[in-house]
């Protein structure tokens, strides 16, 4: 190595394995055997995942970066002959993924040393890798409690014929495991045919999924257990345990770009009839005390089921001295808007004395009073231009036989007067006549007088 006799990166207590959230903390070791000129010495620590469609290849297609920190020990100057050491302190973030390794993709933490040397010299660097576990508490996990089970029918054919049915039912006695935990597969076959099946079959497989645009899927066997046939119309309960070795942990929380997936497969060799159990590998076993109670809460209060009564419901204070309940008010009826007067032309000649024949019997008018029924109103067309009030106006039957001003109009209500004086004039009573002498003029001829 000429100058340099060595150079290395040596961890606290010689630790390789941490914690996220915790320090790698160690230390950089350099031996000259003469004095080194250099413009600095560095050093990072960095984790990363990277994936690609090749195996066990380093060139990634996809790269996902976590963290990258770097510090410098040394500044421009000449190192001198003889050992030096320069400690380094790196604080590793909360959300980092447990460390992997795969055929096709790694998450990979390490820390690396740069001397940095005047230039047409080769700089000289070194690297170590240390291993991050981010514990995986299965308790934690949704869905986790209760037994993994499935179900499957397959179509029994032999020798192209259909000769019957087998069906297939599996579960696992939990969803979750730790390395070193049994799984207990219960298996029930029932041989609907006339010939025998193959061999059952139960292993453990492992999923991992890499997110490249075309994803790539790598599934391996990691252990299997085997078991006998199933004759002729005979129904198999099968039993079975397989032992969880040291496995990478299900949920790598934190990276988008790894995906690990754990199921046990039930199978049988002949019919080809098969079905998955999902499970998760953890680092925390399920704590049955943890597990949630499968009874549902009382519908009723505990009051109701220890006998003592219920609590009454408050009542409305009344505070008036009357013992009947009073209503609110009814709303106020909203009134249609009167209709607006039409322009009527004051002139010298004398108004029509009763209605235009074509509007007798019409549907429209204001509301009046019927003789027979005071009380009910009742539909009367009054034409506008034929008298001097606006439709609507109730006019009473008075015994003297005069109409005063305050009889015939409202507060509110319009008039016209004759233009000689401000007295309003009220329209012919038509009671105090016994008959017309003549017909009234018809509607053309007022108009045209």
């Amino acid at each position: 190595m000429g100058k340099l006799q060595t150079f290395e990166i040596l961890f606290d207590q010689n630790k390789t394995m941490y914690s996220s959230g915790e320090p790698v903390t160690g230390s950089v070791k350099v031996d000259l055997s003469s004095s080194m000129l250099c413009k600095a010495i560095k050093i990072n620590c960095c984790g990363f995942c990277g994936v690609t469609n090749k195996v066990n290849d380093t060139s990634w297609n996809v790269e996902e970066q976590y963290f990258n920190s770097t510090i410098s020990v040394a500044d421009k100057g000449t190192l001198k002959q003889g050992k030096h050491v320069f400690p380094f302190k790196f604080l590793l973030p909360a959300s980092c993924p447990t460390s992997f390794e795969g055929k096709y993709g790694r998450i990979i933490y390490r820390v690396r040393a740069i001397i940095d040397t005047p230039r047409f010299v080769t700089d000289y660097n070194t690297e170590k890798f240390f291993y991050l576990l981010n514990l995986l508490n299965l308790n934690e996990l949704p869905d986790i409690w209760g037994k993994s089970s499935s179900a499957v029918t397959k179509e029994f054919t032999y020798m192209l014929m259909k000769s019957g049915t087998v069906v297939l039912k599996a579960q696992t006695d939990m969803k979750g495991y730790t390395p070193g935990q049994i799984i207990q597969v219960m298996a029930n076959i029932s041989n609907q045919s006339g010939k025998s099946t193959g061999h059952m079959a139960a292993s453990l497989v492992q999923q991992v999924s890499y997110g490249l645009k075309k994803p790539v899927h790598d599934i391996r066997t990691i252990a299997e257990v085997e078991g006998g046939v199933v004759k002729p119309g005979k129904e198999v309960e099968w039993k079975e345990q397989i032992i969880v070795p040291p496995l990478p942990q299900s949920s790598l929380a934190g990276c988008e770009l790894i995906k690990i997936d754990y199921y046990v497969k039930v199978s049988l060799k002949f019919p080809d009839v098969q079905l998955t159990l999902p499970i998760h590998i953890g680092n925390v076993s399920l704590d049955k005390k943890l597990q949630p109670s499968s009874k549902a809460a009382p519908l009723v209060p505990s009051s109701a089921s220890s006998g003592e009564p219920l609590p009454s419901l408050p009542t409305p204070d009344i505070t008036s001295s009357s013992c009947t309940p009073t209503c609110p008010p009814e709303p106020t009826p909203i009134l249609p808007f009167p209709r607006p007067l039409p322009r009527v032309r004051l002139s010298s000649h004398t108004c029509p004395s009763a209605p235009p024949a074509e509007y007798q019997n019409g549907a429209e008018g204001g509301p009046s009073f019927d003789e027979r029924f005071p009380n009910k109103r009742q539909s009367q067309l009054v034409s506008p231009s034929a008298f001097s009030y606006v439709p609507g106006l109730v006019f009473p039957n008075n015994p003297s036989g005069s109409i005063t001003p305050s009889s015939m109009f409202s507060a509110s209500a319009p008039h016209i007067t004759d233009g000689a004086s401000s007295t309003p004039v009220p329209p012919p009573r038509y009671s105090a006549v016994s008959s017309p002498q003549e017909a009234p003029p018809s509607y053309d001829e007022s108009c045209s007088n």
